[in-house]
């Protein structure tokens, strides 16, 4: 008989594929570019298996809530991973988390008071920046009057974006501010559209890079990959090109989206002693925010290149094109193992083998 750390385990996934939830009145573009492919969900389902467990599909938060009033799920499940996003709010990537632990049941990854804490950029740069994490000046800036007689944190240009959103969402062409004009713009862009707190920062015009992090006590570091960005602006590819899953019949600065292809440069020097810091100030931020499991943490140099944090996401994408993706790509494996060596840290740290 298998010791019970080794047992075969049921492992729960929460998530959200596209057209999760019907769109709403004055949802902006892309309001849905956080949701996940099929893909993502099979790749998940193929790592579990790899480790010999069964994956049971929980579906949206919504769906587990409704399942928790018909049947005991702490019985369905001997632990579960959350990759759900939620609407509408900052605390919404931690409904899932919470009623997990309302349930009883374990989970892979960070609690929901990181996830929530790690989803609302000011309040995450001042928690990593209390632990030694450099970050750019920056100030949040609550209505358009406030937009008008703002000093730009730094100097101008200045980059706006939502206060507690991820993916990139809220990002493009149009952040990017280089006068007052453009900054109430940008501003106004913001509250209207994400219904929220804009966040200024100085403009960091140098390379993006991101590390992804996973295991515990310190976690491990994946090679750390350099960000394109595109040539004219210098903000990331990822953030001015289309989204996966952006309405195609709304746009914000897209018309790049049926114009000539981006172009897109890569001016970074990524040298051991570089890497070496990123990776520390990644764990900082990884440990200073109380993360579990996996992360990817995201950086940009200023003018002197200097690494400046830009923000920490505790729900990285696990697909074929997120950073798990592109990594088992580089490493000549399949994602499905790699998936399956990340989660299986989460679940050796549940006490689950």
């Amino acid at each position: 008989m298998l010791p019970a750390s080794m047992a075969l385990r049921r492992i729960g996934i929460v998530y959200e594929l596209f057209g999760a939830y019907p769109r709403r009145p004055g949802d902006p573009a892309d309001a849905e570019v956080e949701y996940e492919p099929e893909a993502t969900l099979l790749a998940l389902e193929a790592g579990i298996r790899r480790l010999g467990h069964d994956p049971v599909r929980f579906g949206r938060p919504h769906d587990l809530l409704a399942a928790a009033a018909k049947v005991d799920l702490a019985a369905e499940a001997d632990a579960a991973l959350t990759i759900a996003e939620g609407h509408g709010s900052r605390n919404r990537e931690a409904w899932a988390p919470v009623l997990l632990e309302m349930l009883g049941i374990p989970q892979l990854g960070s609690d929901a008071l990181t996830l929530s804490l790690s989803l609302d950029k000011a309040w995450t740069r001042a928690v990593v920046a209390e632990q030694g994490v450099p970050v750019a000046p920056g100030r949040i800036v609550r209505s358009a009057a406030d937009a008008e007689s703002l000093d730009p944190p730094g100097s101008f240009p200045c980059f706006v974006k939502p206060r507690w959103e991820g993916s990139a969402k809220g990002i493009g062409r149009q952040s990017r501010v280089d006068d007052r004009s453009g900054l109430v713009t940008a501003v106004g862009r913001i509250l209207d559209l994400y219904r929220q707190p804009a966040l200024v920062e100085q403009f960091l015009p140098g390379p993006e890079y991101t590390v992804t992090l996973f295991g515990n006590d310190p976690p491990r570091a994946l090679p750390v990959l350099q960000r394109a960005l595109e040539c004219e602006s210098r903000i990331g590819l990822h953030a001015v090109a289309p989204k996966p899953g952006e309405s195609s019949g709304e746009t914000l600065d897209r018309e790049i989206a049926t114009g000539p292809p981006l172009q897109h440069c890569t001016p970074g020097a990524l040298d051991a002693a570089l890497e070496t810091e990123l990776v520390r100030l990644a764990r900082l931020a990884f440990a200073a925010l109380e993360c579990r499991d996996f992360a990817r943490v995201d950086f940009k140099c200023d003018g002197a290149g200097q690494p400046r944090f830009l923000e920490i996401n505790p729900l990285p994408s696990f697909g074929p094109d997120g950073s798990f993706g592109v990594h088992a790509e580089l490493l000549g494996r399949p994602l499905e193992d790699l998936l399956a060596d990340v989660l299986g840290a989460g679940l050796r740290r549940l006490g689950i083998g």
